[in-house]
Order: C-alpha cells, then structure tokens, then sequence
C-alpha cells in the first residue's frame, strides 16, 4: 500500500568530529522518504524554496518519491546548522532559518488524500492536524513531535493523540509530555492519552515499543563508524512505516518486525553525512543487517 509523508525538506549543514558538510539534503521528509522507499511507494508532502535544485529533485524521484506533494515557493528552502560533540550523542543547533516551511500550510493533492498509511513527521500539531482533516480515513497515522510543541502546544497536541493510531518520541520527550520520570511508567501514561502505539527511541540504546496488547524493547544495530546522525530518528520511522505499509495486517509480529526494520535503516543512515549513504542503500542491503540484527538479539 502507498504512504504519504508531511513535513521538512531542508538544506543541512553538519558539524561532526569526522568533518563538516555544507548544505546537504536533508529534512525531516527527505530521511524519512529514502528509507520508506525501500519497502513501498511513497508520497510527498513538503515545502522548497525557488533555490531548491533540479539534481535534489531528480535523486528523489529517480527512488520512487511521489513529489505531486511538493510546493515550491518564492524564497530560500529550510536550512539548519549543527555541531555534534565528540561522543555523537548530543549536539547544539548553531542556526535555523525556517525561510519557506515557516509558514507552511500542507496542501494535500486529492490524489493523495485516500493514501491508507500517513506519517505526519515533526511540526506544530495544529499543521499536523491539517492534513488528517484532508485526508479519506487513513488505515494507520503515527505521529512525530518535539519538545518545543509539548512545552509551547501541549493542548493542541493532546488533542492530535486523540486522532492518531501512533506517536514517536525520544525518552526524554515522552517523560516531558508525561510528567512521568521513569521511562516505563511515562511510555504508559503516554498510551493513556489516546494513541495504540508510542516508540520511544533511545538512540544507540536502541527503542522502546509500548502498546495496550505488549511492549519490546530492541537494541540498536551495532553500527561500529558513526559519521553523523543527523536524521536517524526520521529514518527509523521510513523504515518502520514502509515495512508496515508492506503487510497485509498490521499485527504484533510485523510490529514487531517494522521496529527492527525501522533500527536497521537508521544504522544506514548514520553512516554518512546527510542521505548519502540511505539514498544508495539496497533492499538487499537492509535484509542483510535485519538478519544480523535478529542473531545478535536471539544470541543475547
């Protein structure tokens, strides 16, 4: 089945100890897209600015990205800047320039609007909410958000919980949207405001997987060079929605089986700088470190 995405298409430029990349492809979407293309079709949702080049759009379409979705408007694209420290797991945000997204109002194309999987990746739940008003009953909708949203917009984000089957967030966010410290009881609290699933990700740590019928826990893929992980969270969701919008049902085994996939697109990606490395990965590729992942947790 077809999956359609809403969210950013940017111009990185990335800062980690093994260098600097000035002005890669990057965005919320654009990892998002790369990874979910390897299971299935996917559909675009985003914003550029008039700067936004023909080689971008061309390495997007050339893996099956629908960009019906993608408006291109006077003005510069999306572009932030960060620095990692030296241990890879935090970062510092040196600038934002939101130029075209920061009044981004999504405009979903009618032919796009009875897509059956929908992911709505991060951005003000009041846009998020948008677009499941012009959408024709989707089968499955999981959701992105951030902790500027749940400080700044938490009523209007409890109320997209409400309206959305899933929702990802990373140990620290689930336990600011749930007042809850210990990351088990805050992945519970977080079931009780509306969704069926909410992942937690923990970054090398791996995710957490809560849901009324189980909950998993899955460790990373040992990935032994990380080059940068910027868009890691947003491929694990490309991997896990595209397997999902594979299946035939959506149960606990291939729930299961998404999460792993999901883990093992985001071991692609931090391999290179921006989506180098995820644009030219292989579906074979995936399988290759899905099953390596699988012996490394059944060996455990």
């Amino acid at each position: 089945m077809s999956l359609l995405v809403v969210g950013s298409t940017a111009f990185d430029t990335i800062e980690t100890p093994h260098g600097t990349q000035k002005e890669c492809l990057g965005g919320s979407s654009t990892y998002f897209c790369l990874a979910a293309r390897l299971f299935t079709s996917v559909r675009l949702v985003s914003v550029v600015g008039s700067d936004f080049p023909a080689e971008h759009r061309r390495t997007l379409e050339s893996r099956g990205i629908d960009l019906a979705g993608v408006e291109t408007k006077t003005g510069k694209t999306f572009r932030w800047h960060g620095r990692y420290a030296a241990d890879m797991n935090s970062r510092q945000t040196l600038d934002v320039q939101l130029n075209t997204f920061g009044d981004f109002k999504p405009k979903v194309p009618p032919s796009f609007r009875d897509t059956p999987f929908v992911f709505l990746a991060n951005g003000s739940p009041g846009t998020q909410a948008s677009v499941l008003e012009q959408m024709q009953a989707p089968k499955f909708c999981v959701a992105d958000t951030m902790d500027l949203w749940i400080e700044h917009e938490k009523d209007g984000l409890l109320a997209l919980l409400r309206r959305i089957d899933g929702l990802i967030v990373n140990d620290s966010e689930v336990k600011q949207l749930t007042g809850k410290s210990n990351l088990i009881q805050a992945g519970r609290a977080a079931l009780a405001l509306g969704p069926k699933l909410v992942i937690v990700k923990k970054g090398e740590h791996g995710c957490f997987v809560f849901s009324n019928f189980f909950h998993y826990a899955l460790p990373a893929y040992p990935t032994e060079t990380v080059v940068d992980p910027t868009g890691a969270g947003d491929s694990f969701a490309g991997g896990f929605m595209g397997y999902l919008a594979n299946c035939q049902s959506i149960s606990t085994w291939n729930m299961k089986r998404a999460v792993a996939y999901g883990t093992v697109a985001a071991s692609l990606t931090v391999e290179g700088f921006g989506v180098d490395r995820l644009a030219n990965a292989s579906r074979e590729e995936l399988e290759r470190r899905y099953q390596e992942l699988q012996q490394f947790v059944a060996s455990a």
